[in-house]
């Protein structure tokens, strides 16, 4: 991984208009006449879940926009409540449009569906590469219902940061809790009643919204995105992963062959958050290698 020293890593905060009115949240590190990476969260985080991935990717040459999905963070809530896939994929096609070159996305979880949609059935072509975080078409149901469980409990709220940590750190126990929980403040919201509660719109996981998606559409569906993703492509699983497991990545291969792959060891499902450097790593330098490809491709 080559990084420039002493590169443009400052963050600016903006706010992007897509379709419907609603404003997505963005943090953006590096210089705009740089090639673009866009930085999807999963379900439930926020734009600040990347740890010092953005500013690594600004220090290594890219222009690095971390998004707060719709329903999270400091975007707008949806007055409708439309959290399905496909509302997604139209608010990420309208930022991509803001860019004056085609960006690569680095997607987690259900910032990883989305990318896949949009790379490989919505417009392809329109993307430089695509990183995938511990997501695949198929996912092991154990995991994905474990999520679902704690993102759903605690509706009442916790009186203090500190109670929010600890049901934290009994969700994630790969993971060393932190010494100080106030930097999880940014992940909560504090109500009318003075409770906090996590930085999204409850109504992302009603029944009609949430992305869980059992039936067989969903699953059909992002495996023939699979097999229309013609972008260089990289799979980056935690090896200690309950949600993607290596048979989803056998699976996963056999759709996409070009496809590259990453096992991070002493990660989970929240690679970049479990093991940001080895993490970012990983992705710097397959986007830096993607990158001399394409001049390389270009001169001749």
């Amino acid at each position: 991984m080559s990084i420039k020293k002493g590169g443009d890593a400052k963050r600016r905060h903006f706010r992007i208009r897509v379709g419907a009115g609603i404003k997505i949240a963005a943090d953006s590190f590096g210089s705009p006449d740089r090639r673009p990476v866009l930085l999807l969260h999963g379900g439930g985080q926020t734009r600040h879940a990347w740890g010092g991935t953005a500013r690594t990717l600004a220090d290594a040459g890219f222009y690095a926009i971390s998004l707060d999905l719709r329903g999270h963070g400091d975007s707008d809530w949806c007055e409708q409540g439309d959290y399905q896939p496909d509302a997604y994929v139209r608010d990420l096609r309208d930022v991509m449009q803001t860019l004056d070159r085609a960006p690569s996305l680095v997607g987690a979880s259900l910032g990883g569906m989305i990318s896949m949609l949009l790379a490989g059935e919505v417009a392809p072509g329109s993307v430089g590469a695509l990183v995938l975080v511990d997501v695949t078409p198929k996912l092991e149901a154990e995991g994905v219902d474990r999520i679902y469980r704690f993102m759903t409990s605690h509706p009442e709220g916790f009186a203090t940061v500190e109670e929010a940590a600890a049901a934290v750190a009994e969700f994630l126990p790969n993971r060393p809790r932190p010494a100080d929980p106030q930097g999880l403040e940014k992940n909560l919201r504090r109500g009318p009643d003075g409770r906090f509660r996590w930085h999204w719109d409850p109504r992302f996981l009603t029944r009609d919204a949430n992305l869980r998606r059992s039936g067989t559409t969903w699953p059909a569906r992002l495996d023939q995105a699979a097999r229309g993703l013609k972008c260089p492509t990289l799979l980056v699983r935690g090896r200690q992963s309950d949600v993607v497991s290596e048979e989803n990545v056998k699976h996963f291969r056999e759709l996409v062959p070009h496809a590259e792959y990453v096992d991070v060891a002493d990660a989970a499902h929240m690679v970049a958050g479990d093991r940001n450097d080895a993490f970012t790593t990983a992705v710097v330098d397959f986007l830096q290698r993607v990158m001399a490809e394409s001049a390389d491709s270009t001169a001749a």
